[in-house]
Parts: C-alpha cells; structure tokens; sequence
C-alpha cells in the first residue's frame, strides 16, 4: 500500500509526494501555494479563477491569480483550477494558462455558491454531465497539459451523479485525476463524508482519486487516506493558518508550533501579501487572514479577542506589524485554541 510520502504520476507529472493544497476560493493565490510547498506539500492547486476573465483577458485576473512564482516549482507541479461552463471560451483560457507557465489545470464541478451555479459552471455542471464533459475535453485541448477535475458526490444528499460524471469525465474526456468530496454540495462543509463512497470510486476509476474534504488533522487524514485507498489528499479548510499540517500528516513533525513560530509565519504572509497587493490592499486582504493565526498563538481568550478586534480596525499595516511584533513568545499552542 501506497505512503503518503510516496511520489505518484499525474499524467506524465512526478509529484514527488501525495498531499496537495486543495484550491482556496479567494485565498488559494501564489504566495499561499508557496507557504504549502514550503511546508511539504508536493502539488499546489490555484484559487478559482473565470475561465470568462482569462478569455476575455480581464487584466486584474490575469495579473493576479495567473500569478505562478519560480519558487513554487520546487516543491512540484503547480495547477491552476478554472470554472466556466462554454467549452470554447474553456479551450481559449486553459491555453492562456498553459502560455502562464501551469503545470496541469483543475476544473471547478463542485463550487456550490449560488453566484457560479447560476452561470451554469460548478456544481450545476452534474446536471449537465454532456456539458461537463464537453468543457474538460476543451480543457486539455486549448492547454495540452494534464487535467483534473473537482467533484462533490451529488448535488442533495444520498445522490451519488458525481460518481457517475467521474467515470464519464476519464472514458471520454481523458481527464488525468478526480479531486473527490465525498459531501453533497447541499451541505457545503457540514456533516461527515461519505469515505465509504469515495472508496468505492476509487475501486472502480480507471484514474487516480484524489481524496478531500473533511481533512483537518493528521491521525484523522491518514486513516482516510488508507481506508479509501485514494491516490492523493488534498488539504483545504484544515491547512488555513495552519501550514504545519502537512508536515504533520507526512510525518515531519511532531506537534503543534510555538507561538514565536505562528508570529514569524504571519509576517512572512504578510510581506508577501505587500509584494503581491502592495500596501494599502493588502492591508484590507489580509483581515481574513488574521483570525486564523491569532486562534493559533496561545493567547488566553481575552488576548486573544483583544488581538482579533484590533487587527481588524488597524488604520494601517504598519500598526498590524506592531501588533504582531508585540505577541509574547510562549509554549506550544493548547488543543483548544482561543476564538
């Protein structure tokens, strides 16, 4: 049986081991890949991104989330994931990401916000599985790199059309990989997955599965990962202020970092979100970054509400460097982190 430390092939990509940054919707940009690779992970996928805004060459997206830093690639492949439901403009934008220097493209059929449904792209692409399959041929047409596609189970619980797309998505588009969330999309993030389910595709796809959703500690991660027998697992909301994740669940480390060590990983966040943004908005994107590293920093609860409540008014990043920089250093962060 597979290690998670093993390497495996993705088309004909080496990822050199099996625990990938699953995409981020709003967050999953590049330097937040490289905070991953950094930390182990051995394949990095994109925050979504309109297959629309590439093809029509909207300048912000095209500056911004087709970014792809050299650094990125040390750690290896690096995807950027897509959504869109017209297999034309598909085939211009996965073109335009392969000229960007991508790796492989991972397309959108699991996003259940109603914004991206009611486009057709997402989600709703399980009811349109011809459609579906159209858009990810395209896919691997306009881009000639290796595709994956990200599905949920169904659309309402106890519906499995995911399974059935994922089958249809490898036999006639020629899809490299299935990112699999084994939820329905009615219950976004809540419940517990349906591993069982996964495991059975993985029984029956002639494609590597990769295993999500519900992956937030590493005894929990490992033990889905052997009792599907899954490929690969991706690593989403668990990994949020929390890149030691996957050192954890590789076996890397033991343990929860120290304060001093969340300190140090949000100002490395932060200069990069300076470099990425520059000052001023990066100053008011990083205020969905902040919760997560403070819960993090073994604080006493009201500290820890003191800290949140002040970062989140700072006037400038200048004064939220200062409260940083003003975190005692203490032991390892507590099981039940503040809130």
């Amino acid at each position: 049986m597979a290690d998670l430390t093993d390497p495996w092939m993705l088309g004909p990509l080496r990822v050199p081991n099996r625990v990938v940054l699953a995409p981020l919707a709003g967050i999953g940009n590049w330097f937040v890949r490289l905070q991953a690779k950094r930390h182990g992970a051995g394949m990095a996928v994109s925050e979504m991104v309109s297959s629309h805004a590439v093809h029509y060459g909207n300048e912000r997206t095209c500056r911004e989330l087709l970014r792809i830093d050299a650094a990125e690639r040390d750690g290896g492949p690096v995807s950027i994931q897509l959504f869109g439901q017209d297999p034309d403009v598909m085939r211009s934008a996965a073109a335009t990401v392969a000229a960007r220097g991508a790796d492989a493209i991972d397309l959108n059929m699991g996003c259940p916000v109603p914004k991206v449904c009611r486009t057709g792209a997402g989600v709703a692409l399980l009811a349109d599985p011809d459609r579906a399959v159209a858009v990810a041929r395209a896919a691997g047409e306009g881009s000639g790199l290796p595709v994956t596609v990200k599905l949920r189970s169904g659309q309402r619980p106890g519906e499995t059309t995911g399974i059935d797309l994922a089958r249809r998505l490898v036999d006639e588009a020629g899809v490299a990989a299935i990112a699999f969330h084994p939820r329905s999309a009615a219950v976004h993030h809540k419940g517990v997955p349906d591993y069982e389910l996964a495991a059975r595709l993985v029984a029956t796809l002639d494609a590597p599965v990769i295993l999500t959703g519900g992956l937030s500690d590493p005894d929990g991660v490992r033990a889905a990962f052997r009792s599907t027998g899954a490929a690969a697992v991706m690593l989403a909301r668990g990994s949020l202020g929390n890149p030691w994740l996957f050192e954890q669940v590789l076996g890397e480390r033991d343990g929860e970092p120290s304060a001093a060590e969340v300190v140090a990983e949000l100002q490395w966040v932060v200069d990069r979100a300076v470099e990425h943004l520059g000052e001023e908005r990066a100053g008011r994107y990083l205020r969905k970054f902040y919760p997560w590293y403070v819960a993090r920093m073994a604080l006493d609860r009201e500290t820890c509400r003191g800290l949140q409540e002040s970062l989140q008014s700072a006037d400038t990043l200048e004064q939220a460097r200062g409260l940083i920089r003003g975190v005692p250093a203490g032991d390892r962060v507590p099981t039940a982190l503040c809130a």
